[in-house]
């Protein structure tokens, strides 16, 4: 029974280590995959450049029936991944044509999509240095984001002032306007759906797109931050090298990236990342979250983004082109008022 808790934690998200982020290992060292040299530009510097994978099957945060197991065996492993492997069977089975209807009033909910995003990762876990993590977050070792109680962020305040998800665009959240999807920087968080993102690299910066309406980040290299202090879409990033290690520091995001179903933010919102390349196919990603007035305490994750194979792109979103959804919602809210009339 709890490995089906687990698991369905991890459908959705969705031994001890030291909670400090650990360095990054190459994959030859992992699994003595032989020798491997680390390509570089022209530059010298390693070569990030790609399409690559930052899905995952491991929650964000860690399911509260584990406690404080940050680590699962190999063949606690083996069962998790089972159970995906036959959950995932039982979604693609035919729906059986003699079903009943629901009852009326009763909650409609979402099993087609569930069925539809299950199959965009493969059920399995992936190692990070060697150990199969109950959690992307490993400090504070809870594997909790550490919210402040009784913070407000930019959503909770436009909703306490009045704005319902219905009285307009801006009510709605930004994926369903397709202005950005997810967090402030979309590859804090294990995304289930397109969770795709190409790197173009320079000698002075780093492009990072995800395919997920396509978000692009600018990220400066060897820069200092701007001046000025206003807010921007995804941060004011710059980055630096610690030998083959990029380091981006980003802050001045926007508040309304803020986002209630993975991490909220303030206006004092800074996140450091590490890129490391520890194998042809793999980067090492950590990253750390500060924010005072809506944590109590930073906090940091890690795990490993899988280069796509080669057959495997990033796709124009066309978002806007095809949100019916939203003009259908505000639609739909406006005959209700009449009706009510």
């Amino acid at each position: 029974m709890q490995f089906l808790l687990v698991l369905l934690t991890i459908l959705i998200g969705s031994v001890l280590f030291p909670i400090a982020l650990s360095e990054p290992q190459s994959e030859n060292q992992n699994h003595e995959f032989g020798h491997w040299t680390m390509p570089r530009t022209e530059h010298g510097r390693p070569d990030f450049q790609g399409y690559w994978f930052f899905g995952s099957r491991t929650p964000l945060q860690r399911p509260s029936i584990l406690g404080d197991k940050q680590t699962y065996t190999i063949e606690e492993v083996g069962e998790l991944e089972q159970e995906m492997r036959e959950r995932l069977a039982r979604q693609d089975e035919p729906l059986d044509p003699n079903r009943g209807a629901p009852e009326k009033g009763g909650r409609i909910g979402q099993e087609a999509d569930d069925t539809f995003l299950g199959h965009y990762i493969e059920p399995k876990l992936h190692p990070v240095n060697g150990n199969y993590r109950t959690s992307v977050i490993i400090d504070p070792p809870s594997g909790l984001i550490p919210r402040r109680e009784g913070f407000l962020d930019y959503n909770a305040k436009i909703r306490a002032a009045g704005l319902n998800d219905t009285d307009g665009p801006e009510g709605q959240p930004l994926s369903g306007r397709c202005l950005i999807f997810g967090a402030a920087i979309p590859s804090l968080t294990p995304m289930m759906m397109n969770p795709n993102l190409q790197i173009v690299q320079t000698e002075n910066y780093l492009m990072i797109m995800t395919e997920m309406i396509h978000d692009a980040r600018i990220i400066r290299i060897n820069r200092e931050h701007f001046s000025h202090d206003y807010p921007r879409w995804m941060g004011d990033a710059v980055a630096s090298w610690e030998g083959d290690t990029l380091v981006v520091h980003s802050k001045n995001f926007r508040p309304e990236q803020s986002s209630s179903r993975s991490i909220i933010i303030s206006t004092e919102f800074e996140v450091i990342e590490r890129y490391a390349l520890v194998s042809e196919n793999e980067i090492h990603y950590s990253f750390t979250v500060t924010d005072n007035l809506a944590y109590t305490q930073s906090f940091s994750g890690e795990r490993i983004l899988v280069r796509n194979t080669p057959e495997k792109k990033v796709y124009e979103f066309a978002c806007h082109e095809g949100n019916y959804s939203l003009s259908g919602i505000l639609a739909g809210a406006r005959r209700l008022e009449v009706e009510r009339q």
